[in-house]
């Protein structure tokens, strides 16, 4: 199978055959998309990655077999440089944050207007972390209630950095960071690379959890 390495290579995991089959029209409909595979559950997603090889996953949490979250975890695993996409009816705190824990890079819900997951998952591939502000919210309250501090490790992030993660813990995109802080998108990602060097975290994830149980920010 060969493939557009211009398009952004998506798979989607749903087992609503109605919404599997909404979704993979709407995304067949942008011409940046390339819709590798959408799949009524994650059993078989070693596999299904190998195989089509996708950018960006778009994930159900609930799923018969095995689940969304118990899949982030074992994508993550294997490959994770994989974006993945929580999708959901509910914005149920624990799954939000069970879901970021495990790896995914967003959470969006099924009520979410189909311009706007085509955006969040532009958004993803590029880095971001697209939520909304409300699970946003959440998520920060969630990590700040299971992050006991920790202070053993000297930490020197420039004021920009702060700020530049702070904004990732608010759940901003890159582009909305390049807005608020009047820097280019590039050089977001010039200071994202350094709080990840600085921090030893290799995810978005893993550098807002560091960055709350350290008191970082």
């Amino acid at each position: 199978m060969t493939s557009n390495p211009s398009k952004i290579r998506v798979s989607l995991y749903e087992d609503n055959h109605a919404l599997r089959e909404s979704l993979s029209s709407l995304f067949e409909l942008f011409p940046e998309f390339e819709l590798t595979g959408a799949y009524a559950n994650p059993l078989r997603i070693i596999e299904n990655i190998k195989e089509r090889k996708p950018d960006v996953i778009v994930m159900d949490i609930d799923m018969p077999g095995m689940n969304g979250i118990e899949a982030v975890t074992l994508v993550h695993k294997h490959f994770p440089e994989i974006k993945i996409l929580m999708q959901t009816v509910f914005d149920d705190e624990e799954k939000i944050f069970n879901s970021i824990c495990a790896g995914a890079v967003g959470y969006i819900l099924k009520k979410t207007r189909p311009l706007d997951i085509v955006e969040a998952i532009k958004d993803a591939n590029v880095g971001g972390s697209p939520m909304s502000q409300a699970i946003a919210t959440k998520v920060l309250k969630m990590f700040r209630q299971y992050s006991p501090p920790k202070a053993d490790e000297k930490i020197n992030l420039s004021d920009r950095e702060k700020e530049v993660l702070l904004a990732l813990t608010q759940g901003k995109s890159y582009k909305m960071i390049a807005e608020s802080c009047a820097i280019s998108l590039d050089t977001v990602r010039f200071h994202i690379k350094n709080i990840y060097d600085k921090l030893h975290v290799h995810s978005m994830t893993e550098a807002v959890s560091k960055a709350l149980r350290e008191k970082l920010i």
